[in-house]
């Protein structure tokens, strides 16, 4: 029930005077035989009006009228209202002073509870009452019992209000490691809400800065997470650890927490701080991991700069995704691709088969071109070679795994070649890695026609050739017509110049207008009158039903 308002019909008329402060009505009626332990709808009687009023002359025209015998003055002094508040909580509550002085006289009960497990010294703390709080201490208050149903102490509530005045008094009286029910401190409470001249103190006084919450949070995670850059900062200096695991899950440290929440200039902090392994180890968790789950462009971008890996370590058993990039493409794959995919593209990030699917298994390009924006296609040739250069062009080159990864996911995705041919193959691609059999026994008559508009087609070993003549017999291949006769010379010589230059060089750079040749031949020599095929299937299914559909009928082809 609500015991809040009250009713003024219910009032008796020395509360009533009480109430207003006068003195004189009160004593009148008390002379007149009026009760001064009639209540009103919220069970508080006159000397609750009184006290809660402020006003001394009342309170001691009332005690002077309940005066005998000391048990009766007690009970009188500690009767409480519907809501468990004494006149002594009441008058603590709104830092009236000389009334707590009068009611302690009167054996008034410094600890007594509220129905919501709160008292009078708890009350003063929650307002700022300073000097009534020093007399409730000076008075043998009990400071480290628990109220309200999360168990804070009056020190949890002084520093949650910032009372730093008041800490300083309860610093010296109170426990400074006492726990609420999910064992955080008053320290921790400091560090949650950005107290920091209150954190002074308590560290000062001696609190534990590397305490741990029931979750195995600590005051450093919860102030980087919630960006108080100066907890922070005096955290740090006074010996936290940001190297302690804050999570049963995985070791969370507080170098997530601020990549998480974009705080950047704490995140900088923190990676100067935080031990790397936590970037590369088995078991460990990158901070790109959590800064790419919440989309934090400016986290991700100071990672990176700082050396943190675009790979980070596979972390499939612990958050269901092998790489920062696998998670990033999973949250853009049903729109457009996030600053995040292209940071980590961009960075260098290496592509699995899976991270193929999101290029290849779509009628969208827009993926794929990203890729080889930052991506350079290596010839097969320069694998046999001792050494690859890691950069070429200014693109990080594709590792033999990443291209093998790409032609395995192109050749099972054949539905979807008209979409993704002609940007490999004017990213450099080489051709005849995609002339196996299950390519030209899939592939629909324009994807084949654009294939082989890249190669001397009269030169097809046998086995091929026989795969697209049983096509033209059953009728589901079309081809052009000049695929019966033998290649022009004109075709004939850019072949050998896109064999010569190396089909990447070729589709790639500017090197086309260094050549000695007329310039009209330019679109000729990058193979730019060549019509596209055109995409007819249906659209693709969601990009989790197309993997998981790829994990289940998945087979690896072999072709480098």
């Amino acid at each position: 029930m609500d015991f809040t308002e009250c009713y003024g019909d219910t009032v008796s008329s020395v509360a009533a005077a009480a109430r207003s402060g006068c003195r004189d009505r009160v004593r009148t009626l008390i002379k007149r035989d009026y009760s001064v332990d009639c209540r009103d709808n919220r069970g508080w009687n006159a000397l609750h009006e009184a006290s809660a009023a402020g006003s001394v002359e009342c309170v001691q025209e009332i005690l002077s009228a309940v005066g005998g015998s000391s048990r009766h003055e007690s009970a009188y002094v500690n009767s409480l209202t519907h809501e468990g508040e004494s006149a002594c909580y009441l008058a603590a509550q709104r830092g009236h002073l000389a009334v707590v002085r009068l009611l302690l006289k009167a054996h008034a009960n410094i600890n007594q509870l509220t129905n919501d497990l709160s008292c009078a010294l708890y009350a003063a703390v929650d307002n700022r009452h300073k000097d009534v709080v020093e007399l409730l201490v000076s008075k043998g208050a009990e400071v480290n019992r628990t109220h309200t149903p999360s168990c804070w102490t009056c020190l949890h509530q002084a520093v949650y209000k910032g009372h730093s005045e008041i800490v300083r008094i309860l610093v010296n009286v109170s426990n400074l490691e006492a726990l609420d029910d999910h064992r955080i401190s008053p320290l921790f409470v400091a560090a949650q809400y950005g107290q920091k001249e209150c954190l002074e103190i308590l560290v000062n006084a001696g609190a534990n800065v590397n305490t741990q919450a029931a979750d195995l949070a600590t005051p450093l995670l919860l102030a980087s997470q919630e960006g108080h850059q100066a907890c922070v900062d005096f955290l740090l200096d006074n010996g936290a650890d940001p190297n302690i695991a804050c999570s049963h899950e995985w070791p969370q440290l507080p170098i997530h927490a601020a990549a998480e929440f974009g705080h950047i200039g704490i995140l900088r902090r923190m990676i100067a701080v935080t031990d790397r392994v936590c970037d590369h180890n088995d078991g460990m968790v990158s901070p790109l991991f959590v800064a790419v789950h919440s989309d934090q462009t400016k986290s991700i971008e100071l990672l990176l700069e700082e050396g943190y890996s675009p790979d980070a370590q596979d972390c499939t058993n612990t958050l269901d995704f092998s790489s920062p990039l696998s998670l990033a493409l999973c949250q853009s794959s049903n729109k457009p691709y996030s600053e995040s995919v292209k940071l980590l593209v961009a960075a260098g990030a290496c592509l699995s088969e899976e991270d193929w699917m999101y290029a290849l298994a779509t009628d969208k390009t827009d993926l794929l071109q990203l890729i080889l924006e930052h991506r350079w296609i290596p010839q097969p040739e320069t694998f046999t070679s001792d050494c690859i250069e890691p950069q070429h062009h200014g693109r990080t080159v594709l590792k033999l795994q990443e291209l093998r990864g790409l032609l395995c996911v192109a050749l099972n995705q054949v539905r979807f070649a008209a979409c993704w041919l002609s940007p490999l193959l004017k990213g450099g691609l080489e051709p005849s890695l995609l002339f196996q059999p299950h390519m030209l026994e899939q592939g629909d008559s324009g994807v084949l026609n654009y294939l082989l508009e890249f190669v001397n087609w009269s030169t097809l070993p046998p086995s091929l050739k026989h795969i697209l003549n049983q096509r033209r017999a059953e009728k589901s291949w079309e081809p052009f017509p000049h695929f019966d006769s033998v290649p022009s010379l004109s075709h004939i010589c850019r072949l050998k110049v896109r064999a010569l230059l190396g089909p990447d060089q070729l589709m790639r750079t500017s090197i086309i207008q260094q050549l000695h040749v007329p310039s009209p031949l330019y679109d000729f020599l990058k193979f730019r009158d060549i019509p596209e095929a055109s995409y007819t299937h249906s659209p693709p299914s969601p990009a989790f039903n197309r993997i998981q559909e790829y994990r289940s009928t998945h087979q690896h082809r072999h072709v480098l």
